[in-house]
């Protein structure tokens, strides 16, 4: 029969033996530091100066001074001496300096950890319930990379349901973000009783709807987002203007030019139309003119500014080119797409040659 037993390696009492306090003694010290164990120090190979009684300390690989030579075992602090345990795979101990229970397999010492898969709840500072199953208080809540990127799934089980992240002020919803009952990305704000959807992103097209958005052209709500279809940028400042009931649909500034001259229309219905080096042809007469259509029509009857150059007859009394020169019956009022630009003479007929002028008409196109 062995003198020790069989898991602990207690001292055995032996038949007829002298002096059986001694190893009763130490078997008592033995379970005393064995039994609800409590451990100042892991992995430890350096003996402290100075020692309490009862102090254990569980080895490490190179340990060195009165613990050389008695690595991974545990180191037991008795009066005047150290009593070395080689611990048996199973034993546990509480680690004084971490607060954790730590168990001995594999010849290590490490920290006792239940089976971590298809746990009922976790809760790290707060308690978890049967909808929150991972309940977490803290400052902040940190996940991180393993080397390279990261990612936060949250996985829905059919389009119709919901996959989100909502946000709340003292348990009351205020924000939501994610898929709410479709596969569009929607961002929803609350004051508290009324959901108001502020964005939604088409889960097939990537086009943006919701509150936040201009809700027609004429839409100037602040705050709200500009659509590129009713705003205007470098994409919609230049090219064909266009309207919809006195509402701008098109550019913002449309530039062009025929054979009759060049224009310029702006969205707000202005309108420019102008001729140059325009000649009046010679005539001996009283009245001389030339007919004018314009580029692009206008909506109305225009305004008119005209410019004279290079008149060849002091006797044309109504020195420069006129619309008006209906006077004498022979040339008619503006129209929407044409003017009679000419002269009147007060000396009676005269030949005249008019070149080098300049027309410009201003207006409406709408």
């Amino acid at each position: 029969m062995s003198d020790l037993s069989a898991r602990l390696s207690l001292p055995y009492l032996a038949p007829s033996q002298a002096q059986k306090h001694v190893t009763h003694n130490e078997a008592l010290q033995m379970l005393d530091a064995l039994v609800q164990s409590g451990i100042t120090e892991f992995g430890s190979n350096t003996p402290p100066l100075t020692a309490t009684d009862g102090a254990i300390y569980a080895l490490g690989a190179v340990p060195t001074g009165e613990w050389a030579g008695q690595a991974g075992k545990l180191a037991l602090r008795v009066p005047n001496a150290w009593i070395f345990i080689t611990p048996q795979p199973g034993w546990r101990a509480w680690d004084l300096g971490n607060s954790r229970l730590m168990v001995f397999e594999n010849d290590l010492w490490g920290p006792v950890l239940p089976d971590l898969d298809n746990l009922d709840g976790v809760g790290i500072g707060t308690s978890h319930d049967t909808t929150n199953r991972l309940a977490v208080a803290a400052p902040a809540t940190l996940l991180t990379h393993e080397g390279a990127g990261h990612q936060v799934k949250v996985n829905k089980a059919a389009s119709g349901d919901t996959a989100s992240l909502l946000f709340q002020t003292n348990w009351s919803g205020r924000a939501e973000m994610g898929l709410n009952g479709d596969d569009d990305f929607g961002i929803k704000v609350s004051d508290g009783s009324t959901w108001t959807e502020a964005l939604k992103f088409d889960a097939a097209t990537g086009i943006a709807q919701g509150a936040a958005i201009q809700q027609s052209a004429t839409d100037a709500t602040p705050g709200r987002l500009m659509r590129a279809d009713y705003g205007y940028g470098p994409a919609t400042l230049l090219g064909a203007v266009s309207q919809s009931g006195g509402t701008p649909t098109g550019a913002v500034i449309e530039r062009g030019s025929n054979a009759n001259g060049s224009y310029v229309r702006w969205a707000d219905g202005t309108q420019l139309c102008l001729k140059k080096d325009f000649t009046i042809t010679a005539a001996t007469a009283v009245v001389c003119y030339e007919g004018w259509t314009y580029p692009a029509a206008f909506v109305e009857e225009p305004d008119f500014v005209d410019i004279s150059l290079s008149l060849n007859s002091a006797d044309w009394s109504n020195a420069g080119l006129r619309d008006d020169v209906s006077t004498t019956g022979v040339i008619g009022t503006l129209t929407a797409s044409l003017a009679n630009l000419g002269f009147y003479s007060s000396a009676g007929a005269v030949t005249v040659t008019v070149t080098n002028c300049r027309c410009m008409a201003i207006g409406r196109w709408f």
